[in-house]
């Protein structure tokens, strides 16, 4: 089974080489040293990755998951959401579905 990081980096390569600007979202929470927790600040559910085409300046999401990987809640509900506005989204396993998700018209 491909780890689901290795499937992130070699889409952000793909995608950069296909000549459009695509960023890591890193999500989590930290405790600090003083007892209090630090959260990243993006919403439950925020894919993995995230940019936009130069081309045209269109948004993408990006969800990457391994060949057997689901969707959480958090995530299914931000793919409604998001459908309503005008930018792309969609779930990649692979670094053909996310170059399929970036080049979508």
């Amino acid at each position: 089974m491909t780890a689901e990081h290795k499937i992130q980096n070699d889409i952000r390569v793909a995608v950069s080489e296909h000549g459009d600007r695509i960023f890591r979202a890193n999500v989590g929470k930290v405790k600090m040293d003083n007892g209090r927790w630090f959260d990243t600040g993006l919403p439950g559910g925020f894919p993995d990755l995230f940019g936009f085409r130069k081309r045209d300046g269109k948004m993408f999401f990006i969800e990457c998951k391994n060949e057997h990987g689901r969707l959480r809640h958090d995530q299914k509900q931000f793919a409604v959401a998001i459908k309503n506005y005008p930018v792309l989204y969609g779930v990649a396993k692979s670094v053909e579905d996310a170059l399929r998700i970036v080049e979508e018209t």
